[in-house]
């Protein structure tokens, strides 16, 4: 997939203002500083769509980008380690649940994940409350540009054992760098092929 559009179309917290749900749309979520915003921007070509920061949780808001005029990217704000106060997280948690939840046109989350860490328990608990929900859901491992690709498999490895105590069917995964834009090309060739199967729901 080529991206020659992507538009920013709204960023929000209530989940009745959002875009209606005629399009195919997938969530980018992760923990804080996994550099989410910065494979967003790899991904698209565009280098200011998604905006970076080098203090953790600067995404704050659900943030909607139109691409292609065919489907949209949602990047949501990220999990743990936010400069904020207690309560400020407590509500972004809550709306995070209830977009994805009860978003019907959502067609898979991809929660990123720093490839150059040992599994962490934030990250495995997020994925295990997503498939106890049953929303769809795929990985991006992050930052393989910072090691050897070998030291990335292997983490990789330790996260998929990990899983396997709760999962009896492993979902994809990806091995990205935003600098070298490895494995951009495939998440959006997999985006591309889920978007053919796409059905609008019925309102």
């Amino acid at each position: 997939m080529i991206v020659k559009d992507a538009e920013f179309i709204c960023s929000n917290t209530e989940i009745d203002k959002l875009p209606i749900a005629n399009l195919p749309e997938y969530a980018f979520i992760g923990r804080s500083n996994v550099g989410k915003s910065s494979l967003i921007n790899a991904m698209t070509g565009r280098k200011g769509l998604a905006k970076t920061s080098q203090k953790p949780g600067k995404t704050q808001l659900i943030n909607h980008f139109l691409i292609n005029k065919t489907w949209y990217l949602v990047d949501l704000p990220g999990y743990g380690f936010a400069q904020t106060s207690k309560k400020n997280r407590s509500t972004w948690e809550k709306f995070i649940r209830a977009y994805l939840i009860n978003r019907v046109n959502l067609q898979c989350v991809f929660v990123l994940i720093d490839s150059r860490l040992e599994p962490q328990k934030i990250d495995l608990d997020f994925v295990c409350w997503l498939g106890e929900q049953g929303i769809p859901f795929q990985m991006i491992f992050t930052k393989a540009d910072k090691q050897s690709g070998v030291k990335s498999d292997q983490n990789i490895a330790k996260f998929r054992r990990a899983m396997k105590k709760w999962f009896e069917e492993l979902p994809v995964h990806f091995l990205t760098s935003s600098e070298t834009k490895l494995g951009c090309e495939q998440v959006l060739e997999n985006i591309d092929a889920i978007n053919q199967q796409f059905e609008a729901p019925i309102e």
